[in-house]
């Protein structure tokens, strides 16, 4: 399919780079005049705005980090004043008080221009109808989605998240081209369709676009095989605007295309902070461009990647997130993520895409114990063989011992956002 590229996209590296410089110095004079955190943090610093005259100079000024939006609670971090504010998102709050991002009309504007172009690059086109399954709400997926695809000349299908029987009837009756959703609940809804007896690769789905968690080839795979459409990955977080930050194009799917326009990418150390050079892996770091309700400066995302020269576009391109420096787990001196039991489990016959990783203490010593579902036709034999190949893949890929226990079919916690890989059940 042949890409259709807006004005941005054809710019030539020169050219992008002038522009990023222009609307970073903009957004560090925004922010220096407006947040009061960043007026602190660079006068701390010994830094004004104006010290940055390179795209270079930006290494100069200090992270944000997810605990100092949460220090600002509610709108500390917005940058206008709220009667400017037409929206506000917020995280989950999980694990401590929630992150809250507004959106000024503009912003609006830009997240949809920014999720169409991503829609388009994965072989969207107006008319498509799109079938969003993120959830609606405080989280950005579901909204972030659909005015996305609407801005494209799509037709959008807002069922959000849940209803798992019916979104697989929905998408019978309504013949969507395209889907967005979670890789995780894509395979929930793969399970539905075959529960009721209906082939997942007669439908009318073409493309699915997949975000808000990290997935591996192996799923790509696994996804594409069972559902004959053309998988791809999409890319956002809500500190910086949403899912439409990066995008991977249909034609080459080798990694995602950050929209660097509007978003400017850093891969840090994520222990020493120091900017590594293009396709070292590290920790994504991102500096909001266009942003006016609450611009970021050097936002730590956690994420780790790599950046890479761009291909299907001229912007470049992140790695396949292979994990966040927050979900690592450190196993007896072995560092270990989530992703990498992913791949084993997928390759292992007899068992589902489905597992789960529990880490508990055994005197003075951390056990974990990786739970995988089994297929629905798996038999006693093939379980057991499962059990001994994930066990032995692991020791032999990763490094490290684990329990293994194959569980019956639909037993771990479905989810219909991020799927929660680990429970940690040791004693704090």
């Amino acid at each position: 399919m042949t890409p259709l590229l807006d004005a941005a996209e054809q710019l030539s590296r020169e050219k992008l780079a002038a522009l990023q410089l222009e609307r970073l110095r903009a957004t560090l004079r925004h922010a220096y005049e407006n947040v009061g955190h960043y007026r602190l943090a660079f006068d701390r610093a010994g830094l004004r705005p104006e010290d940055c005259r390179s795209l270079a100079d930006l290494a100069r000024f200090p992270f944000t980090a997810k605990a100092d939006l949460r220090d600002n609670y509610p709108f500390g971090m917005f940058a206008v004043d709220q009667s400017e504010v037409r929206r506000i998102h917020a995280s989950s709050g999980t694990t401590g008080r929630p992150t809250v991002v507004g959106y000024t009309q503009r912003d609006l504007d830009t997240w949809a221009d920014v999720v169409a172009r991503s829609i388009r690059a994965a072989g969207g086109r107006p008319g498509h109808k799109v079938h969003v399954a993120y959830g609606y709400g405080l989280f950005t997926g579901g909204l972030g989605a659909h005015y996305g695809a609407e801005r494209l000349g799509c037709t959008v299908i807002p069922a959000s998240g849940g209803m798992t029987a019916r979104q697989v009837q929905l998408i019978q009756d309504f013949r969507p081209e395209i889907i967005m959703v979670t890789p995780s609940y894509m395979l929930t809804l793969l399970d539905e369709f075959e529960r009721q007896g209906v082939d997942p690769r007669t439908t009318s789905l073409q493309v699915g676009i997949f975000g808000a968690e990290p997935w591996t080839e192996e799923m790509r795979r696994e996804i594409e095989e069972r559902f004959a459409i053309d998988a791809v990955d999409i890319y956002g977080l809500s500190e910086v605007m949403g899912p439409g930050v990066a995008q991977e194009c249909v034609e080459t799917k080798d990694g995602l295309h950050i929209w660097e326009d509007h978003f400017y990418p850093e891969v840090v150390d994520p222990f020493t902070g120091e900017v590594l050079r293009d396709g070292a892996e590290g920790e994504l770091v991102f500096t909001s461009l266009t942003k006016e309700a609450m611009p970021v400066i050097r936002y730590r995302t956690r994420d780790l990647t790599r950046l890479l020269p761009g291909t299907a576009r001229v912007f470049r391109r992140m790695e396949k997130i292979t994990g966040r420096s927050d979900d690592m787990v450190i196993l007896r001196g072995v560092n270990l993520f989530p992703t990498q039991i992913e791949e084993i489990v997928l390759r292992t016959p007899g068992v589902a895409p489905h597992f789960q990783l529990r880490l508990t203490r055994e005197g003075r010593m951390d056990a974990l114990t990786v739970r995988a579902e089994a297929r629905a036709n798996a038999t006693s034999a093939q379980r057991a063989d499962a059990v001994r190949a994930i066990a032995a893949a692991v020791k032999d890929g990763v490094g490290v011992s684990v329990a293994v226990e194959v569980v019956d079919p639909e037993t771990l916690e479905r989810s219909v956002g991020k799927i929660k890989r680990i429970v940690d059940l040791r004693p704090h």
